[in-house]
């Protein structure tokens, strides 16, 4: 279940919010002797395409691996230190009726080491359908998505649902409760925001070339899923611009080398880690 998490997390990647994001992670070496960093930079445009405000949406996200390895580990490590993912964004949005509008999104993605260019399984495909609404009740703005997201990296054959609800129910307090993240924030002022966070975080990977592990084992794919809670500070410099950061550490980890039928085949890291995220965006709200 927790692993089916982690993909849910996946499912929204797409539904960012952003227009601009540029971010770094650094998960820092534990007991293991594992330490991750990321790079994260997306970017999205909005095309509007008639009076009705329906708009089309293109934009391209690029994630960077850098995985450290501090102690030895019975098989090649060359081949996982470095990983990308590529994904380019083609969406439509549009007002359903008159509560509701429709949010498609189509994101095929690479993702791999790249150590021998583009390959066939570097190839992963995303698509999600949501209904989108946002309003006023009692005074308390809001904000409602339901819908469906199929997600190729999780081996279901069918869609998952995707469900996020944020409310303002105090002029300085607002939560948001869903997948990946759940959130409580405090609003001291317009310029400043103060929260506490549950996310998912992770990625899915294949690699080009297979890795010979004990036991006669093979390993293609490489994944890492993580629950983590942190506490989250943003300095909005304008309503939709803001710098972030968030501190906090995993609650569950998994670091896991797989097959090619995604079967786990050797477990490199599942200790809790600190998790330090720091960036800067542009929102669409």
């Amino acid at each position: 279940m927790f692993f089916l998490g982690f993909f849910c997390s996946h499912l929204l990647t797409g539904q960012s919010t952003d227009i601009f994001r540029a971010e770094y992670l650094n998960i820092p070496e534990n007991d293991t002797g594992i330490k991750t960093q990321r790079y994260k930079f997306l970017f999205n445009l909005p095309i509007k395409l008639n009076e009705k405000k329906d708009y089309l949406v293109t934009g391209l996200e690029y994630n960077r691996f850098d995985v450290g390895y501090s102690q030895n580990f019975p098989f090649d490590q060359s081949e996982i230190n470095r990983f990308h993912v590529v994904d380019l964004n083609l969406g439509y949005i549009t007002k359903w009726n008159e509560n509701w509008n429709f949010v498609g999104l189509f994101t095929p993605r690479l993702a791999s080491n790249f150590t021998d260019g583009i390959q066939t399984n570097d190839f992963f495909l995303n698509a999600t359908a949501s209904l989108w609404k946002q309003g006023v009740k009692n005074d308390k703005p809001f904000r409602l998505v339901l819908g469906l997201s199929f997600n190729s990296t999780t081996g279901l054959p069918f869609p998952l649902p995707v469900v996020s609800y944020n409310k303002r129910f105090h002029p300085n307090w607002s939560y948001t409760l869903g997948i990946p993240r759940s959130r409580f924030e405090y609003h001291p002022s317009p310029k400043h925001t103060f929260g506490f966070s549950f996310l998912l975080d992770g990625y899915f990977i294949n690699i080009q070339n297979d890795i010979a592990l004990p036991e006669n084992k093979i390993g293609s794919r490489i994944s890492l899923s993580a629950l983590v809670g942190a506490l989250g500070y943003q300095y909005n410099i304008t309503k939709r611009m803001a710098l972030f950061a968030l501190v906090g550490r995993s609650i569950e980890q998994e670091g896991t080398i797989r097959d090619d039928n995604r079967n786990d085949v050797f477990l490199l890291n599942d200790e809790a880690n600190f998790y330090i995220r720091t960036g800067f965006k542009i929102g669409i709200f």
